[in-house]
């Protein structure tokens, strides 16, 4: 992915790469099944950020006494998240500037620090055998899990789907590209870094919490409800894991930010390319941002979309890449002779990962447990493919180029022009 948004850095991202890398009589059909799969995608994951971070909040109350968390308060706190997030997304990108570099020093310094905290306080800590040795299988609401009905690769399968899922959005740094300087350098740069920092501080963040645990059974069936949680208050104490909580719960919410920044943007682009209504083709001049776009993705957000659909985004041009080598002319980032190999393994992973999310994760398999993930996916191919069939190819050409943007009376370099300016004073680096 790094290499295809060195050649074609666009806010438009996997739908416009689609475009570019499939053969001409094929590339408006590659572009609106990719951009579907990758809007819908996006919102399942603004959905899942701020809704986790709705569930961290609540639980981080419980730990005073005198509140109850009911759904209808959490719910209340999702709505008040999404609201922060469509709210801060308005004013354009001198305040997401700054919040991009607090959000580098809460990841980075905060998270290490953390991890470093929770090692240096914790009374006692777990062994190396323990850590790497244990195996535990949670998946069985009566206590049969799906390594003694299945085998223990299967549950490992299925402990891969949370990791996975914590590392979708790095198309992100794609979606704001047009507002980046240098794009061809600095966007696949983004896409390395931010998976390369996220598993390294994930890794050492996890280890940390592992070998601390005090009481391991207390932990997993903590009354809190959040085994992390539970590793902070027995290693701090109530108050300290209140703070410790809240650091948490600040970098979630700049995640749910920026997912919520980078999906507008996709947005606008999608629109300005004839995907989806005009109406949301339009930045603001004030606020030098796509307020309509963002504004509608806090209220989207409400309908979950399996986040499969953003794998599936991801997929399309890399197989168009891997099958079409000479259709596009690569940037000053490229993996070389490894670029068709590299590319090949990414595809045959989205593919396994594809199937193992469509899998049910909890046994026994009952309507409040199915993984209803092939219905959202359902839904969202049958759309796609059906709109394509019933209207979109009579009139939907893919990416327009300015020329023929002008011709319908879009102004796509006033637009951009705006988001120019706004780069000479503020840029975000993703």
């Amino acid at each position: 992915m790094a290499e295809i948004v060195s050649a074609v850095p666009t806010s438009g991202g996997p739908y416009y790469w689609a475009a570019i890398l499939a053969p001409r009589k094929h590339a408006a059909f590659a572009s609106w099944i990719t951009g579907w799969f990758n809007l819908l995608g996006q919102v399942a994951v603004t959905t899942g950020i701020s809704f986790g971070l709705a569930g961290l909040i609540s639980t981080t109350a419980t730990l005073n006494p005198s509140y109850t968390p009911t759904a209808g308060k959490t719910i209340g706190i999702y709505a008040a998240v999404l609201i922060s997030h469509g709210i801060v997304n308005t004013f354009g990108v001198r305040i997401l500037r700054f919040l991009n570099n607090s959000s580098i020093i809460f990841h980075s310094l905060g998270v290490g620090s953390l991890a470093i905290a929770v090692l240096a306080k914790a009374p006692t800590h777990e062994s190396a055998k323990f850590v790497f040795a244990t195996f535990y299988d949670g998946t069985g609401t009566d206590g049969i899990g799906w390594s003694i009905r299945a085998s223990p690769a299967y549950v490992a399968a299925c402990g891969v789907l949370m990791a996975q899922y914590t590392l979708t959005g790095f198309d992100a740094s794609a979606h704001l590209s047009e507002e980046t300087q240098n794009a061809s350098w600095s966007a696949p740069l983004g896409v390395i870094t931010s998976i390369g920092c996220s598993s390294v501080f994930g890794f050492f963040l996890l280890l940390a919490f592992l070998f601390s645990i005090q009481n391991f059974a207390n932990t997993v069936g903590s009354p809190i409800g959040q085994p992390v949680t539970q590793i902070l208050v027995d290693v701090f104490g109530t108050d300290g894991a209140i703070v410790l909580m809240t650091l948490i719960m600040i970098c979630v919410w700049h995640c749910g930010l920026f997912s919520m920044t980078s999906n507008s943007r996709m947005m606008f682009a999608f629109a300005r390319d004839g995907g989806i209504p005009s109406f949301f083709h339009k930045v603001d001049a004030r606020f030098q941002s796509p307020i309509r776009a963002g504004s509608s993705v806090a209220f989207g957000a409400a309908t979950s979309i399996a986040t499969i659909g953003l794998y599936i985004s991801y997929g399309i041009p890399i197989l168009i890449a891997v099958i079409n080598q000479g259709g596009y002319t690569k940037g000053p980032f490229n993996l070389g002779v490894f670029s068709r190999p590299v590319g090949l393994i990414a595809v045959l992973w989205i593919a396994f990962i594809t199937v193992i999310f469509c899998l049910p994760t909890t046994n026994p398999v009952t309507s409040q447990t199915l993984n209803y993930t092939p219905v959202a996916v359902g839904i969202i191919a049958v759309f796609a493919l059906g709109s394509w069939i019933l209207w979109a190819r009579r009139w939907f050409t893919g990416p327009i180029r300015q020329v023929e943007a002008e011709l319908r009376s879009v102004s796509v370099v006033n637009e951009h022009n705006i988001l120019e300016d706004a780069d000479r004073k503020d840029v975000i680096v993703t």
